[in-house]
């Protein structure tokens, strides 16, 4: 169990007794789990973001057990091999059965640097909806594009539902895991963060608006086709993580300070 007595502040900073690319990447999670809680997209500590430690292809960062979001630091995340070891000494531990998602996606999907799960309200109801995501809204046009669905199997504890969840992802960047909540993946922290922005932004534009209860208008398949190009189009080859990510670290320096320690 983790060490109750040890206090957030008590934690030792791993600064300069990690490499720079593995702390910027500490860093960048961290405040990743920060901006989670900010956002409201938090279950007490019942989900996970992992991000791969730089120049590796199995070692990974993952929040400690029973944190929570809003406490987490750079130097409290807790490093790990692909089958949920802890690879430091640390007073820290993880939740395995958290980490089984994760690991079934950075296993085979080298591309996918951050692994972002989620169990928001909305999420979980478009997941419960037989029909999935709708072509609502301009943000439904840029996750619909990229967007894979897993069925329920339980509780995720079990190695053997990895084959199928590697599969009903495939090289997509959105996954509903139906009855259960959201997943994206992204080269960056910045990346699978905006990415889940608009995903749960998609899910809150679509239960409203069924809500509603009047007609509803859907976007022409043929403007999801290219919706790839628009979204280059948008952020001007920047890559959208990259866009946002310094504004939203700035608001993160306001209203939640200590997250780069």
């Amino acid at each position: 169990m983790m060490q109750q007595s040890l206090s957030i502040d008590e934690i030792p900073s791993l600064k300069g007794r990690v490499s720079e690319d593995e702390w910027r990447t500490r860093v960048d999670l961290a405040a990743a789990y920060r901006l989670v809680a900010l956002f409201g997209w938090d279950d007490l500590v019942f989900t996970h973001i992992t991000a791969r430690v730089p120049g590796t292809e199995d070692q990974f960062l993952i929040n400690p057990y029973g944190l929570m979001f809003e406490e987490i630091t750079a130097s409290s995340l807790v490093r790990i091999d692909l089958a949920g070891k802890k690879l430091d000494d640390t007073p820290f531990e993880i939740n395995p059965a958290g980490f089984t998602i994760h690991s079934a996606i950075h296993a085979v999907r080298h591309d996918a640097h951050c692994v972002l799960h989620t169990h928001t309200l909305n999420g979980i109801a478009v997941s419960a909806q037989k029909h999935g995501v709708l072509p609502l809204s301009q943000q439904s046009i840029f996750v619909l594009g990229s967007l894979g669905y897993h069925d329920y199997e339980g509780v995720a504890l079990r190695d053997d539902e990895k084959p199928r969840l590697v599969r009903d992802l495939g090289d997509k960047t959105y996954l509903m895991l139906r009855n259960h909540g959201l997943l994206t993946v992204g080269p960056t922290v910045a990346d699978a963060f905006l990415a889940m922005y608009l995903f749960e932004t998609v899910c809150n534009i679509q239960v409203r608006a069924l809500a509603g209860g009047s007609e509803l208008i859907t976007v022409d398949p043929a403007i999801i086709e290219t919706s790839g190009h628009q979204a280059r189009q948008v952020t001007r080859g920047q890559g959208a993580g990259a866009l946002t990510w310094p504004g939203l670290l700035r608001r993160l320096d306001r209203r939640s300070p200590g997250y780069a320690r």
